[in-house]
């Protein structure tokens, strides 16, 4: 079970077995502010379809383009930094040509992501 407290200033969490005499208590005291979750409603994120169908779509290319255009960057922007040319930046986001090790270091550089990210 956890329980959750979110009322400005305060924040705090229970996890574990709440004896019922506990969470009374804060019912009383933090009203909506309390959330209280059970075990058996938890699910993991990686056993939800939404999760799965996600991570098939996610290739070295699609994060490429996401990280590219999330920090404001065009390819010639990536290119100038990378020191390679824009069309090298358009094959590898079209999964024309693939990231070389080399390549994929130095997008975890400019990125500030595992470079595993993009092999």
């Amino acid at each position: 079970m956890l329980a959750v407290v979110k009322m400005p200033p305060i924040e705090f969490s229970i996890q574990g077995k709440i004896p019922d005499k506990y969470l009374d208590l804060m019912k009383k005291d933090f009203g909506e502010a309390l959330s209280v979750f059970d075990d058996d409603e938890t699910v993991l994120v990686t056993d939800m379809d939404w999760y799965k169908e996600t991570k098939k779509r996610e290739t070295p290319c699609n994060t490429l383009r996401f990280y590219r255009k999330l920090h404001n960057m065009t390819q010639n922007m990536l290119a100038e930094q990378l020191g390679i040319t824009k069309q090298k930046i358009s094959n590898m986001e079209h999964n024309a040509k693939p990231i070389s090790r080399k390549t994929a270091y130095q997008l975890s550089e400019v990125f500030k992501i595992d470079p595993g990210r993009f092999i």
